[in-house]
């Protein structure tokens, strides 16, 4: 059975009929355990960034300037602010802000190489089995940490992602919890804001999320999820196959538009949640469900990529400057400190004052933690 076969049945067995058959029960919400062994502090936010579609490390993060050019690809690296770390040269803003987020370059998973795998674990921690479908991070979040009245307490924008190519959960709903938490979207559009501000984001689909992220955050909504692109067919997107059936994007494409747009938008979103008073409360997370292949394909665009790819985290406090863990030559595989998806979502729900470990199901006669990994400490470090 293929994988999409797989995940197609597994969503065809609806909560519902799984919770008849008597195999779940949510028993770590309530109660003493809903408040978890962590308190919450009211003013803390954060915002989840997907890259959707896969982003190449290569082009962007995690360049390998020394490489041939069959993986180099036919771009150039630059230096940051700081000594020793280069982004690619499509990403200058973030790399003069480079002293004031960390870089992950060694993210990594063994599952199936879909879009739909990788969207799962990063925010639910968690793939679906049996017919269970895990929680989005800011869907536990909402339930374990009282909202402010009349305040969304989590919402996707502009809408949750759909059409990646299989039928399947992609981490983005409620799943187990029920519909009563599900995450708020069609929250998208801008309240009044100065033309100033609009500019420094970017007259762009990717400035005016992330612009209307930070209208949320500081209206008080807890957690916010924004999907650079909310769906992957008849566009181009970070998936860059140069395939028009599967993929149109070529790495030109990464260069022409898509990371001076992302660029943009991050940089203008960093300053101004500083400006305001809000980045030390916000944490901020971006990377895709995936990489790229090392090589680049006959198209100029390179393939899905499971075994290393790079992220950025910013805000909360995070110890600026740094990179967290390191690949190979050819950013193919992580070769110091592995980071798995689960544990940026252990670390997105304990920046919130939910530990993901004791939030429990039982499934059949046993428990399991609802995200069984624990927060990425080296942030702080």
């Amino acid at each position: 059975m293929s994988a999409a076969e797989t995940h197609s049945e597994i969503d065809g067995f609806s909560r519902r009929d799984f919770l008849r058959a008597g195999g779940l029960t949510v028993v770590g919400l309530s109660g003493a355990a809903r408040a978890g062994a962590l308190t919450a502090v009211p003013s803390r936010r954060a915002i989840f960034i997907l890259m959707t579609g896969g982003v190449s490390q290569l082009e962007t993060f995690d360049p390998k300037p020394e490489a041939p050019s069959s993986i180099r690809g036919p771009f150039k690296s630059i230096e940051t602010a700081v000594p020793g770390i280069r982004f690619g040269e499509s990403l200058p803003r973030l790399a003069q802000r480079s002293d004031r987020f960390a870089v992950i370059r060694s993210l990594t998973h063994d599952a199936a190489p879909i879009h739909e795998t990788g969207q799962q674990l990063l925010q639910t921690g968690r793939l679906a089995e049996r017919g269970l479908q895990f929680p989005n991070w800011g869907s536990l979040v909402a339930r374990a940490v009282p909202a402010r009245q009349n305040i969304p307490a989590n919402v996707i924008l502009p809408r949750p992602v759909s059409d990646t190519g299989v039928n399947s959960y992609r981490g983005q709903q409620s799943g187990v919890l029920g519909t009563e938490w599900m995450p708020q979207s069609g929250l998208q559009e801008l309240t009044e804001e100065p033309e100033s501000i609009r500019r420094l984001y970017g007259d762009t689909e990717f400035g005016r999320l992330l612009l209307r992220a930070r209208q949320l955050v500081e209206q008080g909504t807890r957690c916010v999820t924004v999907n650079l692109f909310d769906s992957l067919q008849n566009r181009i997107t970070w998936d860059c196959h140069g395939d028009k059936n599967c993929g149109a994007a070529t790495l030109f494409d990464y260069q022409a538009r898509l990371c001076p747009e992302f660029d943009q938008a991050m940089a203008a979103l960093l300053d101004d949640l500083a400006q305001r008073g809000l980045l030390d409360e916000t944490l901020v997370v971006a990377t895709g469900e995936f990489g790229r292949t090392p090589m680049v394909n006959e198209n100029m665009g390179r393939d899905h990529w499971t075994r290393c790819w790079s992220g950025l985290v910013a805000g909360g406090k995070v110890a600026g400057g740094k990179v967290i863990g390191s690949s190979d030559a050819s950013a193919a595989e992580p070769i110091e400190r592995p980071v798995e998806p689960g544990e940026l979502t252990a670390t997105l729900l304990n920046w919130c004052g939910v530990d993901g470990a004791t939030q429990l199901i039982d499934i059949g006669n046993q428990q399991e933690p609802m995200v069984p990994y624990a927060p990425l400490a080296e942030l702080w470090s």
